[in-house]
């Protein structure tokens, strides 16, 4: 999870977890707490990106705070957006899907 400014809060991977999920997922997380939005292959207006500008402005944002990948969630309390979450390891569904559900368990929102 980070914070609304996109600082690592905590970080946690399962046993066996592969290394890369643990950027993929801080990455899906900044994302979604910058943009308030989950994550997804849309820009900062929420047009859709295609393959070159969506790698055009990851390079832009850096590559560690822009993400097109499914799987970040915003964490939304009392309408101001206070965070986000990031899952990586599964297809992009699942992945979306653990981190919605994440945020629904802490009786946040992720939408506005």
């Amino acid at each position: 999870m980070a914070d609304a400014g996109g600082h690592l809060v905590v970080l946690e991977r399962m046993d066996g977890g592969r290394f890369h999920t643990v950027h993929s997922a801080t990455t899906k997380a900044v994302c979604a707490a910058s943009n308030k939005r989950p994550t997804s292959a849309r820009g900062a207006q929420a047009q859709p990106l295609d393959v070159a500008h969506a790698i055009g402005l990851a390079l832009a944002a850096g590559p560690e705070r822009w993400t097109a990948m499914e799987g970040g969630f915003p964490v939304i309390v009392e309408g101001e957006c206070i965070g986000g979450i990031g899952v990586s390891g599964g297809d992009w569904e699942t992945d979306a899907r653990i981190a919605r559900e994440a945020v629904e368990a802490i009786g946040a929102a992720w939408s506005a």
